[in-house]
């Protein structure tokens, strides 16, 4: 039996905290939730602490799970790891390169698993939409994005989020690792436009973001993100794959809006084009977030009680940040950055 302490208990906190609850292969020793309370009659009977060091020290845990606000991420991952626990750690995996790195280095120092939230590894859905992908052959075109028209509650939660971490990092690491997967080619460039369109949020922070992506085999690739009650519900997702000899794409879910939580990963199918004609793969039975979220955990578990090796892991995760993160740098400085002067 893992024994599991829970830091943050936000939206993706709850959800992994449920997996757990709900699993036979863990137990959960404690929470970690500033309010010292929990808004849910099914984790009401564990203890919850304000402090993640004393939940630390006093339960000694086996496996944390971080899924407190970014800035937190690198220094909790570390001193958990130290302290003899493996991780999971919710995206991004730091708010800088540096911090990312020294939190890869802990792992293999340690010989602690380390696995990062990137909730899509684990979709069948964009699994498939992978391997449909490289199946075309590249070079590829990327064309993502996810805007999410935000209100009330949900844009709280973005403003709050953007005290630390912008949209175009904090969403697009997702679909940035998924680029890399398709292509495996090395990123070289980076170019990122952004504004602020709300007096709501810091000065230094911009609410709406795109960058484009170029890779050593020619590849190139476009995201953007938006976060608040201004965004447009107007092709708010796109998901398209582009190669010489075809296409793939995501066909969105009509009943989705911008702010569904579930509607950020649900595939209502995919569109493979080639010139000889089209291919609808219809995908029913689409997992909810909170499968997702099971199933993430459920990779854990594994990893640990299988000693999985997750050293491509964390260079991936490493490197889908190391792009983001040279998006915010190019939208600040106003030109664009090359990644090999930031890639470790």
């Amino acid at each position: 039996m893992i024994r599991v302490l829970i830091a943050g208990l936000g939206n993706m906190g709850l959800s992994h905290a449920l997996a757990h609850h709900k699993t036979r292969d863990a137990e959960i020793v404690a929470l970690v939730n500033r309010s010292g309370t929990v808004d849910h009659p099914d984790l009401a009977q564990y203890p919850v602490f304000t402090d993640f060091h004393t939940a630390l020290a006093n339960t000694r845990p086996d496996l944390v799970v971080i899924a407190t606000y970014s800035d937190s991420h690198a220094q909790y991952a570390i001193d958990a790891m130290t302290a003899g626990a493996h991780v999971f750690v919710e995206k991004p995996l730091a708010t800088t390169v540096e911090d990312a790195c020294r939190v890869t280095a802990c792992a293999r120092a340690t010989g602690r698993k380390l696995v990062v939230g990137y909730i899509l590894r684990h979709h069948p859905s964009w699994m498939r939409l992978i391997s449909e992908a490289q199946a075309l052959g590249g070079p590829y075109v990327f064309r993502m994005n996810l805007n999410q028209q935000s209100s009330g509650p949900e844009w709280e939660t973005h403003k709050a989020l953007m005290q630390t971490t912008s949209p175009i990092v904090d969403c697009g690491v997702h679909y940035v690792d998924v680029w890399c997967q398709i292509t495996d080619a090395k990123p070289v460039l980076v170019h990122g436009i952004g504004i602020r369109l709300s007096d709501e949020i810091a000065a230094d922070m911009y609410n709406y973001g795109q960058f484009q992506v170029t890779f050593d085999d020619g590849s190139v690739g476009w995201y953007e993100a938006g976060w608040g009650p201004m965004m447009s519900e107007t092709a708010f997702f796109v998901k398209d794959v582009i190669s010489p000899h075809g296409s793939v794409s995501i066909t969105e879910d009509a009943k989705s809006a911008s702010s569904d939580v579930d509607g950020h990963t649900r595939v209502g199918g995919l569109l493979v084009h080639r010139p000889e004609g089209d291919r609808l793969i219809d995908l029913p039975d689409e997992p909810g977030h909170q499968d997702l979220c099971d199933a993430e955990q459920a990779y854990v578990l594994r990893a640990i009680s299988h000693d999985i090796d997750l050293s491509r892991h964390a260079r991936d995760a490493v490197q889908s940040l190391a792009i983001c993160l040279a998006a915010d740098q190019s939208i600040r400085l106003g030109s664009p950055v090359k990644l090999e002067e930031v890639l470790p």
